[in-house]
């Protein structure tokens, strides 16, 4: 069974919370227990950033809870490893793999490499001070597909006076 995009007809798109909700019905119905376990972990902290903001999530608020929770798990699985628990490192890795099949593919080096260049450009940006206008409008325009902590380095030496 694939747990990929679904579509519900050929122009409404099913949103990625109802999502997820779908496919807690289908693990339950598989009975794959983990599953089920990282699915409703994911909607409890969908749901609980919904309670505290007092409004309803969008779509890249939800992608950016799940983002948050798959770093989250690529933290503790390196602790874990430090820590030499490799049964705990597994599962964190098992729940990472669930997580990021509701996540963008990640953008190629290449085309992260136009995006910063586009960018900079764009801005006119030609120094550190506009290092925070750059990350936030590269994060705006990778729409979840740029990691911005890896690229924070290729900005800053970009941005350094020649």
């Amino acid at each position: 069974m694939t747990w990929g995009p679904r579509f519900m007809s050929a122009d409404t798109y099913i949103t990625l919370k109802k999502r997820l909700q779908e496919d807690v019905k289908a693990a339950l119905r598989a009975g794959d227990k983990d599953r089920v376990s990282v699915l409703r972990m994911a909607l409890a902290a969908i749901q609980q950033r919904e309670v505290d903001s007092r409004e309803t999530l969008d779509e890249s608020a939800v992608q950016s809870v799940l983002e948050k929770m798959v770093k989250q798990r690529y933290e503790a699985a390196e602790q874990f490893q430090k820590g030499k628990r490799t049964d705990l490192v597994d599962k964190e890795n098992a729940e990472i793999a669930v997580l990021k099949v509701y996540l963008p593919e990640p953008m190629s080096e290449e085309k992260t490499t136009a995006l910063i260049d586009e960018v900079i450009t764009a801005l006119s940006a030609n120094s550190p001070q506009d290092m925070g206008r750059v990350m936030g409008e590269i994060k705006k325009r990778g729409n979840g597909r740029v990691d911005l902590g890896k690229i924070s380095g290729q900005v800053r030496s970009r941005l350094q006076p020649s």
